[in-house]
């Protein structure tokens, strides 16, 4: 049995006749910088944990992300691609306290969710870790120091809402009250959801605790500054290199340029909460770093929970190259904040060399709404049993490059069936069962003197050419477009030769040219999917037989005369018009609804959940109010 299994596996691989140093290996153990190749780090913004993401968060950066980082390693480059959720922060604290949990414990609940997700979708990380280990605080805490050090931290006093109820100071997310532009009952310090503008929380009207429901009184607190306006010379500087030699995308520069135009000034960089990094001054140790100080310091920290040897990617700018991707809303934290903190420690940092941002994906004209069942998030993709492939391309095809772009169910619908069925499936299907039925699956000899090769192939190279140019630069869109052209000159190609049983039977050397040229057109279409639909490139080289290979700068006949090709199978299934309104109500809101007694029965209990909570924290308070009066009390020492 063993010398018979050991048969079958020689004749298999004396099957497969492909030519060498065109394969390539997705997976590589630990992946460091090396001296003779393109080092190219890679991060996407990291998803705040709070919530599922939703397709526009998904496109903004770890799709985008993903697609670059696929495209590189697949180039031959030595690529790293770094993210992890985003956990500390106010907005943690106020979730966890909406769902009656720890911080951390909701942040192992989300990250969780975060990473099922993003499996889902095929998103291939190097590693994906988060903001709240050991490893956050050192580099945080490092970084912070080397900024206080050469002189580029300030102290000033901030005027803050004060909770007599709880003695604390309160996040803006923490106060409540009434929007003073739209009347709005329930708006935050920060944020109106309703009327969407942006507020500090001493404009709202009738302030309250979202803890206990006091009204806050305004009191001074002491915090640290990052001294932005001196280091904006020099940043300014870098800024200047950079976007030149980087191609930064126009809105990162027109947001960059905005801030620099108006002038740095020096901006906080700690916060009155109990979840996040310790500020490691003594007297502010009952204070923690701004998130958005912290947040961008998280990109270090997971390359540095991935290899020790994290250095070789964060402190070699002369060798190493920085692409990050995101919403535009994240610009100025990696453009301006995070930069300059990195130029005020005098450390020799890799800094960014290409920003790639999106505008706004819209769903269906209108805003995502995780409360209000609005739009799909990750998790709703799934269930809609539309494989992730399909959900790639038509993020991909709507990335939000240069506007803001709306998810269209019926577009969705169309690009499934009339771009990926009918113009790249049709293509590879069409040639591996022509090539099962009459060649027994095996590529005969050809010559190509027999057609018109070299006319074919230069057309092919313009459209690999232009694919190349689009991906190096980061023109995902483009990059795609000009990959379904290649499957589209594989159709034409077919179609002007008549491949079909009259051409075999009466011109057998051209059909054998056809099969040959057509097969090796398939080859190379599976590379220039690979970053964009790894699904559908594996499940077109397992058709072929062959392994994933590299992607190319020119047309090459690789797959030789006598490799044995598998069996014929469906790329992409038909998706009926019907789901259009089915999906659309189903994603509005609309199936959702309950009726209103129900309704209200649920709003009322969680009226009188919330109403105890807040009664259970008011007594605390009032307890530890008690004893502060008792004799031998300890008397609070204030910070310096």
């Amino acid at each position: 049995m063993h010398d018979a299994a050991v048969d079958a596996v020689t004749d298999s691989l004396a099957n497969i006749k492909v030519k060498p140093d065109i394969e390539f290996d997705p997976d590589v153990p630990e992946i460091l910088p090396k001296e003779d190749q393109e080092n190219i780090l890679i991060t996407s913004a990291l998803p705040y944990v709070n919530n599922v993401p939703h397709l526009g968060n998904i496109i903004g950066s770890v799709l985008s992300a993903d697609v670059f980082s696929r495209y590189c390693k697949a180039r031959g480059c030595n690529a790293l691609f770094i993210c992890g959720t985003d956990e500390y922060g106010t907005a943690t604290e106020t979730k966890a306290l909406e769902e009656g949990v720890t911080p951390k414990e909701l942040c192992d609940k989300y990250h969780v969710i975060h990473k099922e997700v993003y499996d889902w979708f095929n998103i291939k990380f190097d590693k994906f870790g988060r903001t709240t280990t050991p490893l956050q605080t050192e580099i945080a805490q490092d970084i912070f120091m080397g900024l206080y050090d050469n002189g580029y931290l300030e102290e000033q006093s901030m005027t803050q809402l004060y909770c007599e109820q709880h003695a604390g100071f309160l996040a803006d997310r923490f106060v409540e009250g009434t929007c003073p532009r739209c009347g709005y009952d329930d708006a935050r310090g920060d944020q109106c959801d309703s009327c969407g503008n942006l507020l500090n929380p001493f404009e709202l009207i009738n302030p309250r605790c979202k803890i206990d429901g006091s009204s806050p009184v305004p009191r001074e607190s002491n915090h640290i500054f990052l001294s932005l306006d001196k280091l904006q010379p020099e940043l300014e500087q870098w800024i200047q290199k950079s976007h030149k030699s980087g191609h930064w995308s126009r809105n990162g520069k027109q947001i960059t340029d905005s801030w620099l135009k108006e002038g740095l000034h020096p901006r906080c960089i700690t916060r009155d909460l109990k979840w996040g990094t310790p500020v490691p001054l003594e007297s502010y140790k009952e204070k923690v770093l701004y998130v958005w100080f912290d947040a961008c310091i998280g990109y270090v920290s997971i390359t540095a929970n991935y290899t020790k040897s994290w250095r070789q990617w964060w402190r070699n700018p002369e060798n190493v190259k920085l692409y990050q991707f995101m919403g535009k809303d994240n610009v100025p934290f990696h453009t301006v904040v995070f930069p300059s903190s990195e130029l005020g420690t005098k450390q020799p940092w890799t800094m960014l060399h290409h920003i790639s941002t999106t505008e706004y994906l819209q769903y269906e004209g209108g805003k995502f709404s995780k409360s209000r069942n609005i739009g799909v998030f990750g998790n709703n993709a799934k269930e809609t049993g539309v494989p992730p492939d399909v959900w790639r391309y038509y993020l991909l095809m709507a990335r939000p490059e240069t506007a803001d772009t709306i998810f269209s169910w019926r577009d969705f619908i169309f690009r499934n069936n009339n771009e990926l069925l009918a113009n790249l499936g049709n293509f590879v299907n069409r040639i591996v069962k022509f090539v099962n039925a009459k060649y027994d699956s095996k590529i005969p000899d050809y010559d190509t003197n027999v057609i018109d090769y070299a006319g074919f192939k230069e057309s092919v190279d313009a459209i690999l050419a232009q694919y190349n140019n689009a991906l190096k630069n980061v023109h995902l869109r483009s990059g795609l477009e000009a990959a379904l052209q290649l499957s589209a000159r594989g159709n034409l190609f077919l179609q002007e030769n008549k491949m079909n049983n009259t051409l075999l039977a009466e011109e057998p050397e051209k059909a054998n040219v056809v099969v040959g040229v057509g097969l090796n057109l398939v080859y190379v279409l599976s590379a220039v999917v690979y970053p964009y639909l790894p699904d559908t490139a594996q499940g077109i080289v397992d058709q072929l037989n062959a392994p994933l290979r590299k992607i190319p700068d020119e047309f090459a006949l690789d797959l030789l005369p006598g490799h044995m090709i598998g069996k014929a199978k469906y790329l992409f299934s038909r998706i009926d018009e019907k789901k259009e309104e089915i999906w659309r109500a189903q994603f509005s809101g609309g199936s959702q609804k309950k009726d209103d007694a129900a309704e209200k029965k649920k709003e009322d209990k969680k009226k009188r959940k919330d109403e105890k909570k807040k009664k259970r924290v008011a007594e605390t308070a009032t307890a530890a109010e008690a004893a502060k009066t008792e004799p031998g009390a300890a008397t609070p020492v204030a910070a310096s």
